[in-house]
């Protein structure tokens, strides 16, 4: 799009932060694999359903903490951590902590309604589960009748409520600064306070999200995109507290396009060696909302000591009911016509494509912005798991020796293997050990895997190769405008509308 607004003002800076791409490249000596998952066993490891961003009436949010909370365990969850925007997560049960004037001005402003409603130290669900809050080890949890507990993290917030939607999320730090600021201000202070943080949903921010094609979302042959990956990168490389970015979240309309920002970015992090950490979200605003993303967190107790271990590690799984990218979704279905035939999946899939093309073409010709609204969903109306049958990794094997990669998993259907940003091979779901050397002209300094199946998708994070071989480039500086750049984000977004609105009228 109209990307060269952008591009004149910080070029010249770009020279002097942008380094080229390099990869470590496999040969016939074979790959030396890091398995983020490593230190896993996977025979006695518990797999928690974590929610590490969402909202309530505090901030922008339509509904209650008690009403959350019960969505929470009706939907399975293990972990809760709310988000409020520059509202932190003090307590579930003390009105006086935490709420202060962001939830007075959102309120204000019509962005939030009713009373807030803090959940008693023992109470009953409005769908008559009994509940009691208990604390264990400093933890707090909420503790159903039926045994089940959901741990609270600590000082979850959403910060910079006030800023130019520049959303980074952060937990385990008391820190909060209820003023205009930008992700400098909050990944740095967040890093100094002891705490792990993470950026949210980038393609709101770059405006990536209403690109109808792909290949413009983050092209690396354009400036502007260009310097919104080093400026991420920056961060993430910098500070080991800001772990990497969230790729999925809220039905995956903002993030569609996320996953090849990932991608860019764990290719620049193979050059040092290293990688970015992906998760997934729900970010709901409404109880439809909140089983849409979530956090496979790998841990053996479910406390906030170990969950903190397991982001700073990468021992996590991002997963998805939804998936809202047009190209995923047509390898997907074409992937289970022909490991599968011409299913009622396939069927669906394929019907979503379409009607996805059609959408695309009519905003393509008309004076709307490219925010294409179809996308694949496993959730009902309600926002309820439609089968309950959701795609599991029961186990992920390396072998250095071989080269392969096996992954064990249940309730799904194929396996999706990306390298250097592409779709290097779809394999049946069927735990056959995946083998590097076979792909070795495609793969290009990590690998990572996509698992569907009909009740959603799980993502590992990135394995690493060669990384005893990676030079880096010794550059950890950071160019940031600050809030200048989103306003060129704006600027990108309807001055490239304009051109086609004008380009439709000849």
């Amino acid at each position: 799009m109209f990307k060269k607004v952008l591009a004149a003002v910080i070029a010249a800076a770009m020279l002097l932060t942008c380094a080229p791409f390099a990869f470590a490249q496999g040969s016939s000596d074979g790959y030396t694999i890091t398995n983020p998952y490593a230190d896993i066993d996977w025979a006695t490891i518990n797999q928690y359903k974590a929610a590490l961003h969402t909202h309530t009436n505090a901030s922008d949010g339509d509904d209650t903490l008690t009403e959350s909370i019960e969505r929470h365990y009706e939907t399975g969850f293990d972990i809760v951590s709310f988000t409020d925007h520059s509202v932190v997560d003090m307590s579930w049960t003390d009105s006086t902590l935490g709420p202060n004037i962001v939830t007075d001005v959102m309120s204000l402003i019509g962005k939030s309604e009713g009373e807030l409603d803090f959940l008693e130290q023992s109470g009953t669900f409005a769908n008559g589960t009994a509940y009691e809050m208990i604390s264990r080890n400093g933890d707090d949890y909420l503790k159903t009748a039926d045994g089940h507990e959901i741990l609270r993290i600590p000082y979850g917030v959403e910060h910079n409520a006030l800023s130019i939607n520049a959303h980074v999320n952060a937990w385990f730090a008391d820190y909060n600064r209820v003023m205009l600021s930008d992700y400098d201000d909050a990944i740095i202070n967040v890093d100094k306070a002891g705490g792990v943080s993470v950026i949210n949903h980038p393609g709101e921010y770059t405006q990536a999200r209403y690109e109808l094609y792909q290949e413009d979302a983050y092209n690396t042959d354009n400036w502007a995109y260009n310097y919104y990956i080093n400026k991420f990168y920056g961060y993430i490389d910098k500070y080991d507290s800001c772990i990497g970015i969230d790729i999925n979240s809220k039905g995956d309309g903002r993030t569609r396009y996320d996953r090849k920002l990932w991608d860019i970015m764990l290719a620049k992090a193979a050059q040092e060696g290293s990688t970015v950490t992906a998760i997934a979200t729900s970010d709901a605003h409404q109880l439809d909302k909140i089983d849409t993303g979530s956090l496979v967190v790998l841990a053996t107790d479910k406390t906030s000591a170990a969950v903190k271990n397991a982001l700073l590690n990468g021992e996590v799984l991002p997963q998805s009911t939804c998936i809202c990218n047009r190209d995923e979704l047509d390898q997907i279905a074409k992937a289970i016509k022909t490991l599968y035939g011409e299913t009622a999946l396939y069927n669906e899939l394929s019907t979503l494509v379409a009607e996805y093309d059609a959408e695309r073409e009519e905003i393509e010709n008309s004076s709307d912005d490219g925010n294409v609204g179809v996308g694949f969903s496993a959730l009902n109306d309600e926002g309820y798991h439609s089968t309950g049958i959701r795609p599991v990794i029961k186990s992920i094997a390396v072998d250095d020796a071989e080269d392969t990669i096996t992954i064990n998993s249940e309730n799904a259907l194929i396996i999706r293997w990306i390298s250097d940003g592409k779709l290097i091979a779809t394999t049946k779901a069927d735990g056959t050990a995946f083998d590097l050397n076979d792909y070795e002209d495609q793969i290009k300094g990590y690998v990572r895997a996509e698992i569907f199946g009909e009740g959603g998708i799980v993502y590992t994070e990135g394995f690493t190769l060669n990384a005893e071989l990676a030079a880096g480039d010794g550059n950890d500086s950071i160019f940031d405008l600050g809030f200048l750049d989103f306003i060129f984000a704006m600027i990108d977004r309807y001055g490239g509308l304009i051109i086609r609105i004008i380009g439709n009228l000849f």
